[in-house]
């Protein structure tokens, strides 16, 4: 995972991958790990950092998918199901079982929703992460004691997973490593190269940290894993490809725990958008959301309409007895969702499946699109499937059903501030112990001290404060002003790390505050 070093031999580095993977979420991660344990030469690069766009964005949840079985979706929610339990055990110190709670309001309500989540349950099997049921009004004001009590019936109780998910993109992105890949974030590729009878033989990149001039990279297959930029390299390809991706927005805010202080997540099921609303507890805030805007502009920094902001404000003062406000939000952020494009134009966002979908281009060129965060492995077995198709190789076997994620813990102790290093927790205790001077705390209310900082830049290839602040330590994601705040300090521990000078810690102290202003909400 040093960067530097890893760029330097980029350059000089002749010999063919057997595969390039071009992006560095979710389905790409997942794609390269799958490659690299199946023996095959694997490069991963990211045009910016890990988990940056859409995979950091997510409401946090490793689901089945209650919506898509109302939606009648059964063979989605039975893969996502299964999955969600196959990662619970490969990533211990990452996922956990929450306990969901949807608060009814008459007799009928009671029945549909519990018969609804008895379905759930059943389709995930044995992988099931406990039995719902139903549950009386007082119950569910113990669980739920924010809740309005105008009217309530009682609650159904239903279990799924919670995860930390650019958390999650690291460490797979080290398991990559510790397999014998080569993971790389701000590389952008700049072109893609055929040989005489149009497939694609290599391409170029340029690393976009001060890369002197582009590098050229010489591979046998490759997969473009771009997310919600999928059209970007298909059009790099060939410039009549028609669009693959229909993008959707959904933002999410964060309030304090006062707003939800049990342990217990809520779950409205139906709301004035026709989505599900989620208000779940993590890192000791409140996540609430998501929307569901269509967007025809896709960007790596997309903001939250006021209308989004408004509508999770407004459907969540329904529900509970202190209506959150405006001057409540400790942070906002907004991520797109790669959809597989409709084919009728009829088609709503939120009625898009997100199954995903395999492109194979004439040029050999294989793009995976769609998908979510809990099947990201089934994804990376499928594209690897067709891409040995494809490419006429020899079939081999998936080895990652059962494979542990780098950090992999068991007997988490969730009420640990560092819970989400799972192993590499003692690493970073260990440094404070050599060096006492790593213990300088940056943030009392978050557990933020200096080995952090350092341990990022050193075995998690963190260039900037927006990977420390945003994606490593998730403190722009759950405080915007506080993250502000500590900005400077991280930047002058970052830049004596990268022997950096003034100029870089200012123009990063610059670039922080512009990027985090977007996640304050005025």
């Amino acid at each position: 995972m040093n960067r530097e070093l890893l760029v330097a031999t980029l350059r000089k580095d002749l010999e063919p991958w057997d595969v390039i993977v071009i992006g560095g979420g979710a389905t790409g991660l997942g794609a390269a790990l799958e490659a690299v344990t199946r023996g095959y030469r694997t490069l991963l690069l990211e045009q910016v950092d890990f988990a940056k766009s859409t995979s950091s964005k997510s409401t946090k949840l490793v689901h089945g998918g209650v919506r898509y079985l109302a939606q009648g979706n059964v063979s989605l929610v039975r893969e996502a199901s299964l999955e969600r339990g196959r990662l619970a055990a490969n990533a211990p110190h990452l996922v956990r079982n929450l306990a969901f709670v949807i608060p009814t309001f008459s007799f009928w309500e009671n029945i549909k929703y519990t018969i609804g989540l008895k379905i759930y349950d059943w389709l995930a099997g044995r992988l099931s992460l406990g039995k719902s049921i139903h549950i009386s009004r007082s119950e569910t004001l113990q669980r739920l004691a924010t809740l309005k009590k105008d009217k309530l019936a009682g609650g159904v109780l239903y279990h799924d997973g919670q995860f930390d998910d650019s958390r999650l993109a690291i460490n797979l992105a080290q398991t990559i490593a510790d397999k014998g890949g080569t993971v790389l974030n701000y590389m952008r590729v700049t072109g893609l190269h055929k040989d005489e009878d149009g497939n694609i033989a290599g391409l170029t990149v340029r690393d976009i940290l001060g890369g002197e001039s582009d590098i050229y990279l010489n591979t046998r297959a490759v997969i473009n894993a771009t997310g919600v930029f999928a059209d970007d390299i298909l059009e790099m390809d060939d410039p009549k490809a028609p669009k693959s991706i229909a993008a959707s927005q959904g933002v999410h805010l964060v309030l304090n725990r006062d707003f939800l202080p049990g342990y217990d997540a809520m779950m409205i099921p139906a709301t004035s958008d026709g989505r599900v609303l989620f208000l779940v507890p993590w890192h000791n805030k409140v996540v609430v959301g998501t929307t569901d805007t269509p967007v025809s502009y896709i960007s790596l920094d997309p903001h939250a309409l006021e209308q989004e902001i408004s509508f999770i404000l407004k459907t969540a003062a329904q529900y509970l007895a202190k209506p959150p406000q405006r001057t409540d939000v400790q942070s906002v952020w907004a991520g797109l969702r790669p959809l597989a494009a409709a084919k009728s134009e009829e088609h709503k966002t939120k009625e898009i499946s997100r199954s995903h979908k395999i492109i194979v281009s004439q040029s050999g060129l294989v793009t995976i699109i769609g998908g979510k965060w809990t099947t990201y492995r089934r994804m990376a077995e499928d594209v690897i499937h067709k891409l040995e198709e494809v490419m006429r190789w020899k079939e081999t076997v998936s080895v990652t059903y059962e494979m542990k994620i780098h950090g992999a813990k068991a007997a988490v102790d969730w009420n640990d501030p560092w819970y989400f290093y799972g192993a590499d927790n003692a690493n970073i205790h260990e440094l404070i112990d050599r060096q006492p001077a790593m213990g300088e705390e940056l943030s009392k209310e978050y557990n933020i001290l200096k080995a952090q900082v350092v341990w990022a830049v050193r075995k998690e290839m963190a260039r900037n404060i927006e990977d420390f602040l945003a994606r490593r330590v998730r403190l722009l994601f759950l405080d915007a002003r506080e993250a502000l705040r500590i900005a400077p300090a991280v930047a002058r521990i970052m830049a004596e790390e990268l022997h950096k000078d003034e100029h870089w810690v200012a123009t990063q102290i610059s670039s922080f505050a512009e990027e985090a202003n977007g996640y304050v909400l005025l």
